[in-house]
Protein backbone atom coordinates (compact mmCIF):
# COMPACT_ATOMS: atom_id res chain seq x y z
CA UNK A 1 0.00 0.00 0.00
CA UNK A 2 2.29 3.07 -1.00
CA UNK A 3 -0.08 5.84 -0.34
CA UNK A 4 -0.74 4.15 3.37
CA UNK A 5 1.52 6.68 5.44
CA UNK A 6 2.24 4.50 8.03
CA UNK A 7 4.01 1.58 5.38
CA UNK A 8 5.66 4.81 3.61
CA UNK A 9 7.40 5.45 7.66
CA UNK A 10 8.21 1.18 7.64
CA UNK A 11 9.96 1.83 4.39
CA UNK A 12 11.38 4.71 5.82
CA UNK A 13 9.69 7.16 3.18
CA UNK A 14 8.44 9.41 5.24
CA UNK A 15 9.93 10.92 8.46
CA UNK A 16 8.64 9.40 12.29
CA UNK A 17 10.08 9.39 15.45
CA UNK A 18 11.18 5.96 15.96
CA UNK A 19 10.60 4.33 19.34
CA UNK A 20 11.15 0.79 19.22
CA UNK A 21 11.68 -1.69 15.88
CA UNK A 22 11.72 -5.09 14.99
CA UNK A 23 10.90 -7.66 12.09
CA UNK A 24 7.52 -7.37 12.70
CA UNK A 25 6.29 -4.05 14.02
CA UNK A 26 7.39 -0.77 14.38
CA UNK A 27 6.94 1.99 17.43
CA UNK A 28 6.76 5.69 16.83
CA UNK A 29 5.47 8.48 18.15
CA UNK A 30 2.02 10.16 16.86
CA UNK A 31 2.74 13.67 15.28
CA UNK A 32 -0.70 14.62 16.26
CA UNK A 33 -0.56 13.38 20.01
CA UNK A 34 -3.39 13.56 22.71
CA UNK A 35 -0.32 13.32 25.24
CA UNK A 36 3.26 14.01 25.09
CA UNK A 37 4.47 10.41 24.93
CA UNK A 38 2.00 9.40 22.47
CA UNK A 39 2.97 6.47 21.00
CA UNK A 40 1.78 4.02 17.64
CA UNK A 41 2.84 0.52 17.96
CA UNK A 42 2.09 -1.17 13.92
CA UNK A 43 2.52 -4.51 12.30
CA UNK A 44 4.73 -4.16 9.44
CA UNK A 45 2.86 -5.83 7.22
CA UNK A 46 -0.23 -3.52 6.28
CA UNK A 47 -3.45 -4.75 7.71
CA UNK A 48 -6.40 -2.52 7.42
CA UNK A 49 -7.63 -3.59 11.25
CA UNK A 50 -7.74 -6.07 13.96
CA UNK A 51 -9.91 -8.34 12.12
CA UNK A 52 -7.18 -9.28 9.50
CA UNK A 53 -4.42 -9.54 11.51
CA UNK A 54 -3.30 -13.71 11.79
CA UNK A 55 -4.05 -14.26 16.24
CA UNK A 56 -0.17 -14.67 16.35
CA UNK A 57 0.90 -11.65 14.65
CA UNK A 58 -1.90 -10.04 17.28
CA UNK A 59 -0.44 -11.22 20.22
CA UNK A 60 3.15 -10.66 19.53
CA UNK A 61 2.26 -7.09 17.97
CA UNK A 62 0.23 -6.39 21.86
CA UNK A 63 3.52 -8.35 23.67
CA UNK A 64 5.35 -4.99 22.24
CA UNK A 65 2.52 -2.57 22.90
CA UNK A 66 2.97 -3.61 27.27
CA UNK A 67 6.93 -3.17 26.63
CA UNK A 68 6.23 0.10 24.64
CA UNK A 69 3.64 1.13 27.88
CA UNK A 70 6.39 0.43 30.56
CA UNK A 71 9.28 2.37 28.56
CA UNK A 72 6.50 5.52 28.19
CA UNK A 73 5.31 5.00 31.95
CA UNK A 74 8.90 4.81 33.24
CA UNK A 75 10.48 7.74 30.30
CA UNK A 76 6.98 10.59 31.18
CA UNK A 77 6.26 9.61 34.71
CA UNK A 78 2.43 10.07 34.33
CA UNK A 79 -0.31 8.04 36.72
CA UNK A 80 -1.97 5.91 33.80
CA UNK A 81 -1.47 4.67 30.62
CA UNK A 82 -4.49 4.34 28.39
CA UNK A 83 -4.24 1.55 25.12
CA UNK A 84 -6.53 2.43 22.32
CA UNK A 85 -7.31 0.69 18.93
CA UNK A 86 -10.07 1.70 16.48
CA UNK A 87 -11.32 -0.47 13.92
CA UNK A 88 -12.73 1.46 11.24
CA UNK A 89 -13.73 4.93 10.40
CA UNK A 90 -17.20 4.95 13.04
CA UNK A 91 -15.11 3.94 16.01
CA UNK A 92 -12.40 6.91 14.74
CA UNK A 93 -9.75 5.07 13.15
CA UNK A 94 -8.61 7.71 10.75
CA UNK A 95 -5.10 6.05 9.15
CA UNK A 96 -5.90 2.37 7.96
CA UNK A 97 -3.33 0.52 8.91
CA UNK A 98 -3.71 -1.60 12.24
CA UNK A 99 -2.30 0.48 14.94
CA UNK A 100 -2.42 0.37 18.73
CA UNK A 101 -2.58 4.06 20.64
CA UNK A 102 -0.13 3.70 23.99
CA UNK A 103 -1.26 7.03 25.40
CA UNK A 104 0.42 8.78 28.57
CA UNK A 105 -2.35 10.04 31.04
CA UNK A 106 -2.85 12.39 33.86
CA UNK A 107 -5.46 12.70 36.12
CA UNK A 108 -8.92 13.76 34.38
CA UNK A 109 -6.96 14.20 31.24
CA UNK A 110 -9.18 14.34 28.15
CA UNK A 111 -8.96 12.39 25.53
CA UNK A 112 -8.37 14.68 22.87
CA UNK A 113 -5.72 16.48 20.19
CA UNK A 114 -6.23 20.12 21.34
CA UNK A 115 -2.72 20.61 21.14
CA UNK A 116 -2.70 20.00 17.05
CA UNK A 117 0.58 18.72 15.76
CA UNK A 118 4.53 18.32 17.77
CA UNK A 119 7.47 19.68 15.92
CA UNK A 120 9.81 16.78 14.27
CA UNK A 121 12.44 18.12 16.98
CA UNK A 122 10.18 17.74 20.13
CA UNK A 123 9.07 14.48 19.08
CA UNK A 124 13.02 12.83 18.62
CA UNK A 125 13.30 14.57 21.94
CA UNK A 126 10.56 12.40 23.58
CA UNK A 127 11.28 9.51 21.73
CA UNK A 128 15.09 9.48 23.01
CA UNK A 129 13.84 9.14 26.59
CA UNK A 130 11.21 6.40 26.05
CA UNK A 131 14.19 4.34 23.68
CA UNK A 132 16.21 5.09 27.01
CA UNK A 133 13.72 2.80 28.61
CA UNK A 134 13.08 -0.11 26.04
Amino acid sequence: MSECVFCQIIRKEAPASIVYEDEQVVAFLSNRPVNVGHTLVAPKKHYVNIYEIPEEEAAYLFRIVKRVAHAVNDAIGVEGIRIVQNNGEAAGQVVFHLHVHVIPMKPYSQFRHENGFRALDLLEKDAEKIRKHL
